[in-house]
């Protein structure tokens, strides 16, 4: 390319320094990006000029860029992701290490201390999403990173129920962003099909979590030092999420446009690939009738639905998982390494079933997931029907129930690609997550210390949550296929449409239903 067309304004901001450029792009299209408030909307303008459809983009050039997206952006989500699911979990095993006899804890507070996590998280969730947009979403996730690994640590300082309560409480509400963060951050990088995918590969590291986290809190539950051995859970831990903040802060970049490690020309590559998304890529300007159709539109309900119902499995298993595979009659140690394969058969499935979403045809995710629901509901009944003295089969059954992760993914990826509009991509996003903490709250309490281990409300919990669940996809799926015809009733298809037009509402922050040219996948 010559050296004119890599030009840049004083301020840093790309500019098109040609009137050929400025006139190759639409006049619609040419208006509307430079109506944006805000900053570097100079970027959006070139790549239409420079990339006025996908077939202008060498795809050798592009294949290049997304390997080099993916070797910077996907390994900063998987390993945070890695901790974040860790960190979660370090009750759990605390709680297998003696937390409960060394403060005094009654079953009932133990499944409390589950609970209140997701109390922060539910007040926090909506606030902290909001600050996200006005803030760079890469130090934002970082800082608060840092922060909750700080809370873990001070975890290990708790004397009793109430200042450990206290702690979990600020830990969930700055633990709030990270899903929301990792989905936004995705969708600023990836278009709605690879989304999947890539939401896919970082989202393993639950499985991974499951796998070595097990490893991790026996190895460190076993030290024996001044501490009580559960301490050590939370400050080690919680160190090493602290410095992984630090890593994040450090190297995540915070949008397509500002990466500092892109070159001009790649910049407007992957501003022009996300063109087809009809979501735009970030806007800092908070829009409160943006706020309010989120909180009117059905389908972020739906979308809360799933998740809770979601939830509700995990609130169970992520906190008394340990505890049903030691009653099978496992010992410590066994019931520790018995989560590695559990872990890994989790990462199997979500990258099965992304391959799988990849490898079909378009609009299949709702059946996919539905199909990936199956195999819980197999093993929730296997729990409460298969005998005691099967502990084989049980733990096989238990085994069954982790191919909701997968599910999970889909789900996620439905948000991400059918949410346009930067303030309500970030309150649907919070929206979903709001169900997830209220699952995660109420999960828990299906576990009666007096049922163990068999804890019968508890996988009576599971299957109805999974069965509601299906039904709530099904409904979600129709849903958007009706919605998608009518608009091609009224405006016809987007494939017909003058690609002018589609060109001018890419990275206008329209919303989905602002946005005749947007249709919904499901």
């Amino acid at each position: 390319m010559a050296a004119h067309e890599e030009n840049k304004a004083d301020d840093g901001v790309i500019t098109l320094d040609r009137v050929e450029d400025v006139a190759a792009v639409p006049e619609k299209a040419a208006a509307l990006i430079h109506n944006i408030r805000q900053p570097h909307s100079e970027v959006y303008a070139e790549a239409l000029a420079r990339y006025p459809n996908d077939e202008a983009i060498d795809r050798e050039d592009e294949r290049r860029l997304r390997r080099k997206l993916d070797l910077r952006i996907l390994p900063l989500l998987g390993i945070c992701y890695f901790f974040y699911y860790v960190d979660k979990t370090t009750l759990s095993y605390a709680a297998i290490f003696g937390i409960r006899d060394d403060l005094h804890l009654s079953s009932g507070a133990y499944s409390w201390l589950s609970s209140v996590f997701y109390f922060g998280w539910l007040v926090w969730a909506i606030p902290s999403n909001l600050l996200m947009q006005r803030s760079p979403p890469g130090w934002y996730l970082g800082f608060n990173i840092l922060l909750w690994g700080v809370l873990l640590m001070c975890q290990a300082a708790a004397r009793d129920f109430a200042s450990l309560a206290a702690l979990r409480i600020l830990s969930g509400a700055f633990e709030a962003i990270a899903d929301p963060a990792f989905m936004l951050i995705t969708s600023m990088w990836y278009t709605r099909r690879e989304q999947p995918w890539k939401i896919g590969l970082w989202y393993t590291a639950v499985g991974l979590g499951n796998s070595f986290g097990g490893v991790l809190g026996y190895g460190i539950g076993n030290i024996r030092g001044a501490l009580w051995s559960w301490k050590y859970e939370f400050l080690i831990i919680g160190a090493v999420c602290a410095a992984w903040g630090l890593v994040i802060l450090v190297f995540l970049p915070d949008s397509p446009v500002t990466c500092r490690y892109l070159t001009d020309r790649e910049k407007r590559i992957v501003v022009e690939r996300l063109r087809e998304n009809q979501t735009g890529v970030e806007n800092k300007t908070l829009k409160p009738y943006q706020i309010l159709e989120a909180l009117t539109d059905y389908k972020s309900y739906l979308l809360f639905m799933c998740s809770l119902l979601q939830a509700i499995v995990n609130g169970g298993t992520s906190n008394f998982g340990t505890l049903i595979v030691k009653g099978f009659h496992f010992s410590t140690l066994n019931t520790t390494l018995l989560q590695i394969p559990y872990g890994a058969l989790i990462a199997v499935l979500i990258l099965l079933c992304v391959y799988l979403n990849d490898r079909l045809p378009g609009n299949n995710r709702c059946w996919l997931m539905v199909c990936f629901l199956l195999p819980n509901v197999a093993g929730s009944f296997g729990l409460h029907y298969v005998p005691d003295s099967h502990r084989v089969g049980r733990l096989i059954c238990y085994y069954l129930t982790g191919s909701i992760n997968a599910v999970f993914v889909l789900l996620l990826s439905l948000q991400t690609g059918n949410t346009a509009g930067h303030t309500k991509k970030v309150t649907v996003s919070a929206i979903l997550f709001l169900g997830y903490c209220v699952g995660n709250i109420a999960g828990p309490f299906f576990y009666k210390t007096d049922q163990a281990p068999t804890y019968t409300l508890g996988i009576w919990s599971m299957i109805t949550s999974h069965l509601i669940e299906i039904a709530t996809i099904v409904v979600m799926r129709f849903a958007l296929q009706w919605e998608n015809r009518r608009r091609d009733r009224l405006y016809g298809p987007v494939e017909d449409m003058d690609q002018r037009e589609v060109m001018a509402t890419a990275f206008g922050d329209l919303t989905d239903k602002e946005n005749q040219n947007f249709r919904y996948v499901y």
